[in-house]
């Protein structure tokens, strides 16, 4: 039997109440254990990610024209329809080989603007604040998808993204070894147990924000040291290091969000080898390389979806692009895709205010990347984008 002074159990118990803090855990009703249907992981590029630089028409004359310091470089990859993929992708040239990435161009909505913010909120909650009452699309499909452990919603980063936000209780996590007890590991156990003795059935919300905590601690533990995997580097790295321990680890991770930043490119923007957005798509694309190889055979259950909150315009200005429309949706995933480039394009012939213009709503990418990872019903689907009519797009093979 174990036994603790007095003023070592008020240690723990303030410990136990940092970790609550520190991990971000909103009250979880949890289930005894997760539902099937393997992971959603949504990488966010904050900043406006120029998808030109990523994947471009490659002999569209509008681009010879407006960016003639911006085209991609002779190392970029072929795709269909006569675009062509950075070079600063190849780290994940086997998993395009073999059908598993794929990238869908002019994407966007018309409500989104120019302003990150604006526009950053539009794509967390899936519609305007007024019409989602600030509820995230995420937060509404971990509610569709069912009971599940408490990290069943999680966000890698010190808060969660707004996508998150709302009924689904989901966690926000700096590492997996963040969620601990501190203190003397002698008496751990104890005061997990006396903690969760006082605060049952005390009809206080704090009831469910510490027993909520106490599950995503126990969780953690179950969770093995990670193996050391080359590729790991650099922010996107170290987050989606902690997405694939969880994973690994059996902790019921069903949706994950990692936010990677640096993507704001006005000037010296840097396209071709070398360049400065060119090693940020580098870095990303060897860490989502490291990510897939890491989970092995569990990679068959994750679909990965990286998007931005806008594109740029097409034309350069003092080397880079100002914010515009008409991004690019990249999509990573266990499950065979219908092909490496997808959705509409009809080419930029006729621009929209100077933008690449929307053929395809980036709500119907996000429904249909959900709906193919967890077999939802159009309807299913219609419930996180309420005020607008979901139209699903081939995304899978």
């Amino acid at each position: 039997m174990i036994s603790a002074t007095r003023r070592q159990f008020m240690a723990g118990t303030a410990a136990a109440v940092t970790a609550v803090a520190t991990a971000q855990v909103a009250g979880a009703r949890a289930a005894a254990g997760a539902a099937t249907g393997g992971t959603l992981v949504h990488v966010f590029l904050h900043g406006g990610l120029d998808g030109l630089s990523l994947v471009a028409p490659a002999k569209d004359p509008v681009l010879a024209t407006l960016r003639p310091n911006l085209l991609l470089g002779s190392d970029s990859l072929p795709l269909p329809r006569g675009f062509r993929l950075t070079g600063a992708f190849k780290p994940l040239a086997s998993y395009l080989g073999s059908g598993h990435l794929a990238f869908i161009p002019g994407v966007s909505d018309p409500r989104i603007s120019r302003s990150h913010f604006q526009a950053q909120d539009v794509c967390h909650l899936g519609g305007l604040p007024g019409e989602t009452d600030g509820r995230g699309w995420l937060d509404a499909l971990v509610n569709l998808l069912g009971g599940g452990t408490v990290l069943r919603g999680v966000a890698i980063g010190a808060t969660l993204p707004r996508s998150l936000v709302g009924t689904g209780n989901a966690a926000a996590l700096t590492a997996v070894d963040s969620l601990r007890l501190d203190g003397d590991a002698r008496y751990a156990d104890a005061t997990a147990e006396a903690l969760r003795g006082l605060f049952t059935g005390i009809d206080h919300p704090a009831e469910h924000t510490v027993r909520s905590a106490l599950a995503a601690v126990e969780t953690a533990r179950r969770v093995a040291p990670p193996a050391d995997a080359a590729g790991y580097d650099g922010a996107a790295g170290a987050a989606l290091r902690q997405v694939a321990r969880l994973i690994k680890g059996g902790a019921g991770v069903r949706v994950a969000t990692v936010a990677v930043g640096g993507f704001d490119t006005h000037e010296n923007q840097g396209t071709g080898p070398g360049g400065y957005l060119y090693g940020r798509l580098n870095d990303l694309a060897t860490a989502l390389a490291a990510f897939f190889d890491d989970l092995g055979d569990r990679r068959a259950e994750v679909t990965v979806m990286i998007s931005s909150e806008f594109g740029r315009r097409v034309a350069e200005n003092g080397r880079g692009c100002d914010h515009g429309h008409g991004g690019v949706i990249s999509v990573l995933s266990g499950r065979r895709l219908a092909g490496p480039l997808l959705g509409a394009w009809d080419g930029l012939a006729e621009l929209d205010n100077g933008d690449v213009p929307e053929f395809t709503n980036m709500f119907d990418v996000f429904g249909s990347v959900a709906q193919g990872r967890f077999a939802l019903t159009t309807g299913e689907v219609q419930q996180m984008f309420p005020h607008r009519r979901f139209t699903p797009i081939e995304l899978y093979a």
